[in-house]
């Protein structure tokens, strides 16, 4: 069995930066993708918008360039998100938007994930006139959605997590303050992120990755399989079912596809474990098997529908750009993945760390 769809668009991947940028974009290239959404927390943030680079912060404008140089210019589109910190302003969005290169703005919760440590508590961005200037101009908040300094079961419990916590707590607080604010919930993992979502407005969608649909907690736990290791983690069956759901619902098209494809060539370090799970290369196929593994048939008409809506159509449409008119492939056939051996050392993709052999291949076409 083949399937040709359109050209798909990963709207939230990590390419870092350096010597190894290329690597990243060819996998993103050679899996059918047509752009992506280029997360900005790398070293230093991404929290200028134009002019060069300093100590302190790099621009929208200088790591565009540095990823088109490195094979990004293959993308039909390319976004960078302005990484919201201390320093942001709504002069600064004003006038990002006039020049063309802030489309979006990215929100951490401090010390919340890699490189967040920059990032700023949301109490002091609802009402203010940073997010009143987005809303005006139509710029899209994408949020990693977790509460931050939570501790214990506060954290990660089976009835509470720092995401079901933010969803309660801080969500609805953010629409009534900013009714248009345009808003990508990233990466949800839980059924109160998934219920919120479906409920909320037109103008509020979010992107879910691959393991949070393929996996739960026990995955990662036994056996300690670290590569699954990822923030926000991932959780319960419950959970794993209401995301299922969520982007199996005919007709939907609030749910998009956004890996958090994160390449880490030391995995584990002294200080713990580097959060994040490497799909470049294989995302595709890894969301096709999570389709079918929740009942999805991809086989029919309809099934191929929902993994198009999900997988190709809604993101774009969600950021106001057409769907690519280029087409990839999906064969059912078994492939495996293995290791980039960078100098810094090996990122490995999600599917070698777990010992998984993919159902079927990619072409890019």
């Amino acid at each position: 069995m083949e399937l040709t769809l359109p050209k798909w668009y990963d709207l939230h991947s990590h390419f870092r930066e350096g010597a190894n940028v290329s690597l990243y974009l060819a996998d993103h290239l050679a899996m059918g993708c047509a752009g992506a959404l280029a997360m900005p927390n790398t070293r230093p943030p991404v929290s200028a918008v134009s002019g060069p680079d300093s100590a302190t912060a790099r621009s929208i404008e200088s790591y565009r360039d540095e990823l088109l140089a490195a094979g990004a210019d293959a993308f039909d589109q390319l976004l960078v998100p302005l990484y919201l910190t201390a320093d942001t302003s709504a002069a600064m969005v004003e006038s990002g938007f006039r020049s063309g290169l802030l489309k979006a703005c990215k929100y951490y919760p401090p010390h919340g994930t890699t490189n967040s440590e920059h990032g700023v508590p949301m109490e002091r961005w609802i009402g203010g006139e940073v997010f009143r200037a987005m809303e005006d101009l139509g710029i899209v908040l994408c949020i990693h959605g977790e509460q931050h300094n939570l501790k214990g079961s506060s954290y990660f419990d089976a009835h509470q997590s720092a995401e079901s916590s933010f969803y309660s707590d801080f969500l609805p607080k953010i629409i009534e303050a900013h009714p248009r604010l345009r808003i990508v919930c990233e990466h949800i993992t839980t059924a109160e992120a998934a219920a919120f979502v479906a409920s909320a407005p037109d103008h509020v969608g979010a992107t879910i990755t691959p393991q949070h649909l393929l996996y739960t907690v026990a995955d990662l736990l036994q056996g300690l399989h670290y590569h699954l290791y990822c923030l926000p983690l991932v959780k319960f069956e419950r959970d794993r079912a209401a995301l299922r759901t969520a982007v199996l619902t005919p007709g939907q098209s609030k749910f998009f596809a956004g890996t958090d494809s994160a390449p880490h060539s030391t995995k584990v370090t002294e200080c713990g474990c580097a959060a994040g799970c490497y799909t470049g290369g294989c995302a595709p196929q890894l969301y096709a098997m999570a389709l079918e593994a929740a009942g999805c048939d991809l086989s029919t008409s309809a099934g191929v529908g929902m993994f198009t809506r999900f997988l190709c159509d809604n993101g774009p449409a969600f950021y106001g750009f057409e769907g690519s008119r280029e087409t990839f492939t999906l064969k059912r056939e078994a492939s495996t993945t293995k290791p980039h051996r960078t100098g810094d050392g090996p990122v490995v993709p999600l599917p070698h760390g777990m010992g998984l052999t993919l159902d079927w291949t990619v072409t890019a076409g």
